[in-house]
């Protein structure tokens, strides 16, 4: 009998140097991360973070955002390719969207689940095949990591402290050791960083 291989967690998410993933204005509050995010470091970031990956999982406010954003760049010829490679990658696979209150699905391809974050993602984890990337919602990487689930970090980090703002990395997530696997310093000072879990 043949034991079945854990799918790898991935979570990708953009931080300022005080770690936080939006300003004091509130999760509008992106204006400090918008010079970085759409940097060719940032852009191939994009395209290596969704390589191996066959389910995205997110929160509902970002598949709600994203689908605005992302859904028309996935067919626009004059979109740069690794933006297009991308949207269609988030556009064709498989989502689950966390929520309390969707009743639908806000794209193709999704389905609305109301549980925990970390009990869908472990669900996830232990069947299937191919990388679970728990794509850009600190609403669901914040739980998943406290739960240590996360195997691989995506992160682009940005050259600027935003001064205040939700953080990713609360007060009393348990301990634990990453490796730094990839870093690619781009040309403003943006850093895109994959950490491993040592485990």
């Amino acid at each position: 009998m043949t034991q079945q291989t854990r799918r790898t967690v991935a979570a990708n998410l953009s931080l300022s140097l005080d770690g936080r993933y939006h300003g004091p204005g509130g999760p509008a509050d992106f204006g400090a991360f918008l010079p970085y995010v759409a940097t060719d470091t940032a852009r191939d970031h994009l395209v290596r973070l969704c390589a191996g990956a066959t389910t995205a999982v997110l929160g509902r406010g970002n598949a709600e955002g994203f689908l605005g954003y992302w859904s028309p760049v996935a067919g626009d010829e004059a979109a740069d390719p690794r933006d297009r490679a991308y949207a269609r990658w988030l556009v064709d696979t498989p989502k689950v969207v966390l929520s309390r209150t969707l009743g639908t699905a806000p794209w193709p391809r999704a389905r609305v689940v109301d549980a925990p974050a970390a009990d869908v993602v472990r669900g996830l984890r232990d069947a299937g095949q191919g990388d679970v990337l728990v794509n850009s919602s600190p609403s669901v990487i914040k739980p998943v990591l406290a739960a240590d689930l996360i195997d691989r970090l995506y992160l682009l980090i940005a050259p600027v402290i935003v001064g205040g703002g939700e953080r990713l990395f609360d007060d009393g997530l348990p301990g634990t050791t990453w490796t730094l696997s990839s870093q690619v310093v781009g040309a403003q000072g943006e850093v895109a960083a994959v950490y491993d879990r040592v485990r």
